[in-house]
C-alpha cells in the first residue's frame, strides 16, 4: 500500500463501473457518511465470500435508514462477473468493477505471489465523511480482515466524531432543538416529520 494512504489521509476518489455498468463516483456513493470500502479479489475466493457472508449481516445494520452508513466493493472483475458476485453473496450495496486493475496499480497492492489471477491484495478500509481515512486492514492472511465486530466499533467511533447530536443530555444538543433548529436532527435526504414541524411551529 502506497505510504501516503494512512489513516487522517484522503482516500483517492476513484470512478469505475458498478455492478450495472454505471460509473460510480467514491464520494457520490459515501453521501456524506461513514463509509466501508472493501478491495476484493473475485468470486473464486473463499476467503472473499466468507468475509462477505459477514458483511451481508452488518449491512442490515449499518445501512441508511439504520445506522447511517455505507459499504462498497471494489472487485478485479468486469461488470457482469462483478454482478454475479454481487448476487452470489446475497450483498445489498455497490459493488464496482476494476479489470483494469485501476484501484491497484494506483494503490500499489497487486498481489505477487498469485500472478496466474494477478489480483489485489485484500484491503478493508474505514473511511469518514469526506473519504478521509479513518482505519485499514490488510487482508492478505484472513484473519487479518476485520471482524464485524471490529468494524462496528470502528464506525461507532466514527458517527460519534461526525455526528453533532450523538449525545441527546449534550446541553448544547438540547438547547439547539429547544430553539427550533429541528432540521439539524434529521438526515437531509429524509427531510423531517410533518407532525414535528407543525408542533414546533405552534401550528398544533
Amino acid at each position: 500500500m502506497r505510504s501516503d494512504i494512512a489513516p487522517g489521509a484522503v482516500f483517492p476518489d476513484y470512478e469505475l463501473p458498478d455492478h450495472t455498468g454505471k460509473p460510480r463516483r467514491l464520494s457520490e456513493l459515501q453521501a456524506g457518511d461513514p463509509m466501508v470500502i472493501v478491495l476484493a479479489r473475485e468470486a473464486y475466493s473463499a476467503k472473499d465470500q466468507r468475509q462477505h457472508e459477514g458483511l451481508v449481516q452488518l449491512w442490515r445494520e449499518i445501512q441508511p435508514g439504520v445506522g447511517y452508513c455505507r459499504m462498497v466493493t471494489i472487485t478485479t472483475s468486469d461488470p457482469q462477473e462483478t454482478y454475479n458476485y454481487r448476487a452470489g453473496v446475497s450483498a445489498e450495496w455497490p459493488f464496482l468493477a476494476d479489470p483494469g486493475r485501476i484501484v491497484q496499480r494506483d494503490l500499489d497492492i497487486p498481489e505477487y505471489t498469485d500472478p496466474a489471477h494477478n489480483q489485489m491484495v485484500p484491503h478493508t478500509l474505514v473511511c469518514e465523511p469526506g473519504l478521509v481515512i479513518y482505519k485499514i486492514y490488510n487482508g492478505y492472511w484472513f484473519l487479518g480482515r476485520p471482524t464485524v465486530e471490529e468494524l462496528r466499533m470502528d464506525l461507532r467511533a466514527v458517527l460519534m466524531k461526525s455526528h453533532w447530536d450523538w449525545d441527546l443530555s449534550d446541553p448544547a444538543v438540547r438547547e439547539a432543538w429547544e430553539r427550533g433548529e429541528i432540521h439539524r436532527f434529521y438526515a437531509p435526504e429524509l427531510g423531517w416529520p410533518s407532525d414535528v414541524a407543525r408542533r414546533s411551529s405552534g401550528l398544533e
